[in-house]
Parts: C-alpha cells; sequence; structure tokens
C-alpha cells in the first residue's frame, strides 16, 4: 500500500506542477515558492493512510499557497486529502475543513493582486468546485462503508464458524458422556466393592481385581478432562463467574443500560459451571446488542444449594407473539447446558423483551 501511496502522490504531484508550469500568469517573486506548494501538497498524499488529518490540513495550506502566489490549478491534491480522511472515518474533520476552503479560496486569489473581488469568487468555483468537493467525500464514505460490512461479515463468518465448531465438541461430549461415563462408573464401583469385599473377608485380593480398580479410576479421570477440553479448547485460563462483571461493563460501555445482581452464598464452582454461566451471559448480551434493540438488560447470578442459576433479562421487541427463530447462539447455549446435566430456558416475556435462565448443577460428576 505504501508504494501505491507513494506513486499517487508523484503522479499527483507532477500533475499539479504541469497544470503550474502551463498556466499563464505575470511571473512574480513568488513563482519557486508557488511550485514549492504545488509539489508539496501532492507529495504529501503518500501519508494519507497514515495521517489523514495531517495531510488534509498540508494539502488544504498548499492550495492556499499556491493560489495566493498566482497560480490558478484546481485543488487535486485537497480532494485526494478529503477522500481519504472520510475513508478513515474523520468525516467531522473533512467537513470542518471543506468550509474553511470554501471561503478561503476566494481571499487567497485575491492575495494574488492579479483580480478583482468579483473575478476571486468567479475563479474559486473552478479551482474548487462543491460538486468534485461532495464526491470526493462521498466516495471516501461509500468505501468506508463497504469496508466495514466486509469487515463485519468476515468477523460473523469466523463467529458462525467458531460456534459449530464448539456445538460439534458439545455434541461429542455429550455422546462420550451418555456412552462411557456410566459403564466406566459401572466397572470403576463394582471392582471397589470386590476389594472391600475380598478385604473385609480376610482373603488375597487378585492383582487382576486391582488392576482393574485403577485403570478404571485413572479411566475416569481421563474421560473427565477430555470431557474438559471438548467444552472448551481455548488456550487461554478459561472464564468463568469472575469475568462476568467485566461482560456486563463492556456491554454497559456501548449504551445498553446493563445491571448485574449476585445473590446467595457463594460456594466452589466446578470450572465447567462457571465457563458455561460466563458463556450464557456473553451470548445473551451479545445477542442483545445485535438483535434485541433493547434499552436496560438485566443479569442475575443465583447461588442456590446444589445449583447455579444464571438468567438474562432484556426489555427488546420480542414478544410472545413473534418469537424469534432460534440461532446457533441459543443452540450453543443449550449444548453447554445440556451436557451439564442442567436446564435452559429461552423465550420471550409476557411484559416484552426476551429471557434466558439457566440451572446448572454444581455437583454435577461430569
Amino acid at each position: 500500500m505504501r508504494v501505491v501511496d507513494g506513486v499517487i502522490a508523484v503522479g499527483v504531484a507532477a500533475a499539479l506542477l504541469v497544470a503550474g508550469l502551463s498556466t499563464r500568469h505575470v511571473p512574480t517573486d513568488l513563482d519557486p515558492l508557488g511550485y514549492a506548494f504545488l509539489v508539496t501538497g501532492g507529495l504529501a498524499l503518500a501519508a494519507r493512510r497514515r495521517a489523514p488529518v495531517v495531510v488534509l490540513a498540508v494539502t488544504a495550506a498548499c492550495a492556499l499557497g499556491y493560489q495566493g502566489a498566482g497560480f490558478e490549478v484546481p485543488v487535486v491534491a485537497y480532494l485526494f486529502a478529503v477522500y481519504a480522511a472520510v475513508r478513515a472515518g474523520h468525516r467531522v474533520a473533512a467537513v470542518v475543513a471543506s468550509v474553511l476552503m470554501l471561503g478561503a479560496v476566494p481571499f487567497a486569489i485575491l492575495a494574488s493582486g492579479l483580480h478583482t473581488t468579483g473575478e476571486a469568487f468567479t475563479q474559486s468555483r473552478d479551482v474548487l468546485q462543491l460538486a468534485w468537493l461532495i464526491a470526493a467525500g462521498a466516495a471516501g464514505e461509500a468505501l468506508r462503508q463497504a469496508e466495514r460490512r466486509a469487515d463485519e461479515a468476515e468477523r460473523t463468518r469466523e463467529e458462525t464458524a467458531r460456534r459449530r465448531a464448539d456445538e460439534e465438541r458439545l455434541h461429542i461430549a455429550r455422546e462420550l458422556h451418555d456412552s462411557l461415563t456410566h459403564q466406566i462408573s459401572v466397572i470403576k464401583l463394582q471392582a471397589e466393592v470386590a476389594v472391600h469385599l475380598a478385604g473385609k473377608r480376610g482373603e488375597d485380593v487378585p492383582e487382576a481385581l486391582l488392576a482393574i480398580r485403577d485403570a478404571g479410576r485413572e479411566a475416569a479421570r481421563e474421560l473427565r478432562a477430555t470431557l474438559e477440553a471438548l467444552r472448551d479448547d481455548d488456550p487461554n485460563p478459561p472464564r468463568g463467574l469472575d469475568d462476568v462483571p467485566e461482560l456486563v461493563d463492556r456491554a454497559r460501555s456501548t449504551g445498553l443500560d446493563a445491571h448485574l445482581t449476585i445473590e446467595g452464598r457463594r460456594e466452589d464452582v466446578p470450572v465447567a459451571v462457571g465457563r458455561t454461566a460466563y458463556r450464557i451471559v456473553q451470548e445473551s448480551l451479545t445477542n442483545v446488542a445485535r438483535h434485541a434493540a433493547a434499552a436496560t438488560a438485566s443479569v442475575r447470578i443465583d447461588h442456590r444449594p446444589g445449583t447455579l442459576v444464571v438468567r438474562v433479562d432484556d426489555d427488546g421487541e420480542a414478544t410472545v407473539d413473534t418469537a424469534p427463530e432460534p440461532g446457533v447462539g441459543l443452540l450453543g447455549m443449550r449444548e453447554r447446558v445440556t451436557a451439564l446435566g442442567g436446564r435452559l430456558r429461552a423465550e420471550p416475556r409476557r411484559e416484552g423483551g426476551f429471557s434466558v435462565e439457566a440451572e446448572l448443577p454444581v455437583d454435577h460428576p461430569a
């Protein structure tokens, strides 16, 4: 990109210089300064991506400079700068600078001493046409919006792919839990009972039976670790209940009136349960911000004996008669809660808005 910007800057500078050399005007002592302004204004465009506002100011100053020196050359470099500034999101700066330029160009032409007042204002319309100025700003805004939509589409695709992968991992975890955990637990329990009874009767415990007992314990431990890895493959430390206030603060910073309420006496919560609670709050607040058109949202964490209840309510547009179709996010939440043996309720509220409530057992074995 820097090479392209450099080529464009050199091209514009050369075009301005050629236009200045071919312009008919009475030679003055200010000609060298005028040529310098022409070249500098064009070359400044090389930094239009890195410092668009600075380039906007430099090209404006150079345009006024060579107009004051008697060079009736269109402010091409300034139009490029307006386009770059709007594209970078500095619309206010571009509008303010352009309004100032519209008022300053006639006075710069008048300062050259080559025109009367009426001629100066007439000439200003030729060197800085309002239509070209609006076109430059509109082109920059159109491209900025297109790039923003492309970035949003890319993020959406990545999030969808990640959620589908999470959903598949949770499905595998649930299948493993349903098909293997019970059988391994039975084998381990039977072996432990046999060892206990043999020891109680004073009999020698067969080595094979001890091996079965130890293998059952190890298999149960490995299976739990595998299920945890399948439920969340994030290499970073797992998010949990301690990170929920950060989620609420982040939602509040976007303009949503979000509140967090924590009730009950907090006890030790398994990592998987805390992580699932965090994901439920995260997904619920994300859905509120994207789809609900809500003004307020409440997050409630309720520590009950043997159960952690997570509830997120909003005052969005959802109603009982217009219940939204469950998306990937809700399906992912349901998979996570089901894998822990909990229950999830997600539905519109009677008073309007949407409610998500999850009951998570804190003493679930897997």
